[in-house]
């Protein structure tokens, strides 16, 4: 096989839940309407060249060979105008390791003869944790706006049994979702394709459970099945497939209808529209069209040097208690008597309440009882606030506002936190109101009163004085010390410079021009600062991008812990960067400044990088990490560094790795042995 082949091919798993009526994927007519149908879906799809091209299969096994692969393309592989004597099947689909909470059971079922009806060997493998190799699918190459070259995608179906009709779907098995997505958390990707009616809240529920995510995470579903002739779930699997393959974007999605929403801001908005849900409060991530334009200045960016992990527990008692004219105290009462120790309060318009006495004491008495209560609005769209006098009573009587939060995001957010042992009720009350997955907006800071995309002459100077910095450190980087001349330029001379170009000077000399030439600027030299471990240059170029997103308002990167408050930025600007300045892409090598720095072993400036929201799961043109680069040189500090942060062994890594590993036991080098075992790769004990 070709390495590049492998290299740029990316692996998602599909986990099947099932669905509930007509809002799913995999279902069928029966005597009872609409019915989930175990193995519809995989059958489905590999009968399907968009989901799965056999000419990859044959690339995969014939790669080495024109006759093999000249043989099966003229047989029972791909149609011929010249038809074979002896047709030849398609060779087998490679298999990939998938781990479960439950049994593993048969993934592929004979809907039509000659199909494969073997059943992959389910091994347990500790409590509760089951294995198997599943046959896998893989898609067409192609290629996505930002991508140098055409990337398959490859991936394997994790089928639940029974399906769940998505109305069943409770605490448990979002529990069961978080925990399998951790169990696989050597795929890229992950695809949960999910009935339509709860699809909102399981959305939520993951943006949580799953803390410090740096993969992508879809859930998607259809109105009509595929099944149908007419239907949406070919386009709403296609294009969860296609972000989730091509693009990083670590948070818990929802794709449906040609748009990709963050999972926590979207409620279902119609229950026979193809355009079923909607984000009446933020922007989406992701629209689909002729293009895919992804809004990189609001993709959440991870900061924090925590590896993911799932949390595994959820409190079940919370509520909802929508207001209603004539609602009374005793209904409040007895609605927050225990055990209930969390309540969604839907009030009116932007957080109003009734009046009454008896009504606004029950609900004191029921916050000072501990019950934590979180006030969100009725309205679709808009946000609760302290305007009104009716709804700062609500305020003195303890209630927390929770801004702009759905009610599907703000039950399950109260529900995580209230799980957490090490969580005061003080802190629980804190953390209602922080975004701790971009589930609520922050108020906005006041726009400064000079902007870098000024044209006025005032606002000109800061603009060249901001490309005389961005030159002389090119300077200061491409030569050795002694040969790098000091470049002074006063305010007198800037200022002149300002005044001659609002004279005379050709529009390439505005300020926005100015900008724009520092953001072409700014890639080349964050590299070149990466490679010389210049962590003052660093500084600048992340800072540079930080001081545009504050002055715009852009907020595009959030903590995902819950004991501190979330950092700011994004990537303004740089908005055309998945990621940001920190990510910017080397054109050719593919390569970020995280591989760059992790490359040389210059551990404060990865620790700089990661910091600002590098993305450790990024793979170069090649298909290697920057913890693969790291390993490789042995710099174990840095190797250390970036499994801390979360990072994997990934691509084209793990073929590299195993030849390392052997290269050490041939050698007795126990000192390798100890950091490849560190990166996750296979080692022996045999030393």
């Amino acid at each position: 096989m070709d390495p590049s082949q492998l290299a740029h091919e990316s692996r998602v798993l599909m986990i099947y839940t099932g669905a509930f009526h007509r809002g799913t994927i995999g279902m069928l007519v029966g005597q009872q309407g609409y019915v989930p149908e175990p193995y519809f879906l995989t059958e489905t799809l590999r009968s399907q060249d968009r989901f799965h091209d056999p000419l990859q299969e044959s690339l995969f096994a014939n790669a080495t060979t024109v006759q093999g692969f000249r043989q099966w393309s003229n047989g029972s592989g791909r149609s011929s105008p010249i038809p074979s004597q002896t047709p030849v099947a398609p060779p087998e689909s490679p298999t990939l390791l998938v781990r479960s909470t439950r049994p593993i059971g048969e993934q592929s079922l004979s809907l039509n003869k000659g199909a494969s009806t073997n059943r992959p060997k389910c091994v347990k493998v500790a409590e509760d944790i089951y294995e198997a190799h599943l046959p896998s699918l893989v898609t067409p190459r192609s290629k996505v706006p930002g991508e140098a070259t055409s990337k398959s995608i490859r991936y394997a179906i994790l089928e639940w049994n029974p399906l769940l009709d998505s109305s069943n779907m409770d605490i448990q098995d979002w529990i069961r979702l978080a925990t399998e997505i951790e169990l696989n958390y050597h795929f890229d990707a992950f695809v949960v394709l999910h009935g339509t009616d709860t699809m909102s809240y399981t959305s939520s529920a993951l943006s949580f459970l799953l803390e410090d995510l740096g993969k992508t995470v879809i859930i998607t579903g259809a109105q009509i099945p595929m099944s149908q002739l007419r239907n949406d779930a070919v386009d709403n699997l296609m294009g969860a497939l296609t972000i989730a393959g091509h693009y990083i974007i670590p948070e818990c999605c929802l794709y449906f209808n040609h748009t990709l929403f963050r999972g926590n801001r979207v409620t279902k908005m119609s229950s026979f529209d193809l355009s079923a849900f909607d984000s009446p409060n933020f922007a989406p991530l992701v629209k689909v069209g002729i293009d895919i334009d992804v809004s990189w200045d609001d993709v959440i960016r991870q900061t924090s040097l925590r590896r993911f992990r799932a949390h595994k527990e959820m409190s079940p008692h919370v509520a909802t208690l929508r207001l209603f004219p004539g609602i009374t105290g005793a209904t409040i009462r007895a609605f927050c008597s225990p055990p209930i120790r969390g309540v969604v309060l839907e009030t009116f318009g932007a957080g109003n309440a009734p009046q009454r006495a008896e009504l606004i004491e029950a609900i004191k008495e029921a916050c000072s009882r501990g019950v934590v209560v979180v006030a969100i609005s009725q309205c679709t769209k808009g946000s609760v606030s302290d305007a009104y006098e009716t709804s700062r009573s609500l305020l003195q009587a303890g209630v927390i506002p929770g801004s702009d939060m759905t009610p599907e995001c703000a039950l399950t957010k109260l529900s995580y936190l209230l799980s957490k042992p090490d969580l005061s009720l003080r802190q629980v009350r804190d953390l209602v109101g922080i975004p701790l997955r971009g589930e609520l907006t922050r108020p906005s800071a006041a726009a400064p009163s000079h902007a870098l995309t000024a044209t006025s002459s005032s606002d000109s100077q800061p603009n060249l004085d901001t490309i005389h910095h961005v030159l002389s450190r090119f300077i200061q980087l491409s030569r050795p010390p002694s040969l790098v001349p000091e470049i002074i330029v006063s305010s007198e001379a800037l200022a002149t410079a300002s005044e001659t170009r609002d004279e005379a000077a050709p529009w390439t000399w505005t300020a926005a021009e100015a900008s724009t030439a520092e953001s072409v600027l700014l890639p080349f030299l964050i590299h070149l600062a990466a490679s010389k471990n210049d962590f003052e240059s660093l500084q600048y170029c992340i800072e540079s991008e930080r001081t545009f997103s504050d002055q715009h308002g852009h907020h595009g990167r959030q903590s995902s812990a819950v004991n501190e408050p979330p950092s700011v930025s994004a990537a303004g600007r740089y908005g055309s960067i998945a990621g940001g300045i920190v990510n910017c892409i080397e054109p050719g090598s593919g390569r970020s400044p995280l591989h760059v720095a992790a490359l040389n072993g210059h551990t404060k400036a990865v620790e700089l990088l990661l910091q600002s929201g590098a993305l450790v799961h990024l793979r170069d043109t090649l298909g290697h990490t920057a913890l693969y680069y790291a390993a490789r040189q042995s710099h174990l500090e840095v190797v250390d560094l970036l499994v801390q942060a979360g990072a994997n062994l990934g691509g084209f890594d793990s073929g590299f790795a195993d030849f390392a590993v052997k290269n050490a036991l041939q050698n007795g080098d126990r000192a390798a042995l100890k950091l490849w075992a560190l990166t996750g790769a296979k080692t022996y004990n045999e030393l």
